[in-house]
């Protein structure tokens, strides 16, 4: 199943390309890669797109770009919020081994996890302070699941003032079209594409 998803993903691209009508890259001295939601719990969606979100936080490690994960859990009923309508039954409940980040994901002990309990990796969890006290003013947006957590928070990102830009290749979700619907309305008015061929090439070492 894995492998079907992963090449539906690999044709993704010209549903998309007619809305990527801005171009930019990210500067390094300004950026923050956000790592939505790599947890056990979405094990099988997140599977695919390893070895590229792996790739992605080498790449921000090695330019010097600061690495921050998040984590979705619930602690009790208060916190289920209308998420517990939504996805009665299939909470993550914090304590659980679904709750658990997955292994190899390119986490240092030393990286911020910023825990959460709905879409958003900005509401009630302190990340935007943490940003502008880190001097951020850009972030990249990565991990699960493309058109829930990760396009929530890259749509808040843009409208509390962040440059946003979202991986194409270092996201994913249930199936290719809530995967493309997400890049179209990303491109057409939220976020830079990018990739991880296009983040090699912009963050690459000036001679």
């Amino acid at each position: 199943m894995a492998s079907s998803q992963s090449s539906l993903f690999s044709m993704a691209g010209d549903s998309y390309s007619k809305y990527e009508i801005r171009r930019r890259n990210p500067n390094s001295t300004a950026a923050a890669l956000l790592v939505i939601d790599m947890q056990r719990h979405f094990a099988s969606i997140a599977g695919p797109i390893l070895p590229a979100l792996r790739s992605t936080v080498a790449l921000c490690r090695e330019a010097g770009i600061p690495v921050l994960f998040t984590r979705h859990r619930h602690r009790s009923p208060a916190d289920y919020a209308m998420l517990g309508e939504w996805w009665s039954g299939d909470l993550i409940l914090d304590g659980t081994p679904a709750a658990e980040l997955l292994p190899d994901i390119g986490r240092d002990p030393g990286d911020r996890v910023v825990e959460k309990s709905t879409y958003s990796a900005f509401a009630g969890t302190g990340l935007e302070e943490a940003l502008r006290g880190m001097g951020v003013e850009e972030v990249i947006v990565t991990g699960v699941m493309t058109n829930l957590c990760c396009e929530t928070s890259a749509r808040e990102a843009f409208v509390r003032g962040f440059r946003v830009f979202f991986s194409t290749d270092a996201t994913a979700t249930s199936n290719k079209d809530l995967h493309e619907a997400t890049l179209k309305n990303m491109a057409y008015g939220f976020a830079y594409l990018v990739d991880c061929k296009r983040l090699e090439a912009a963050l690459a070492p000036k001679i």
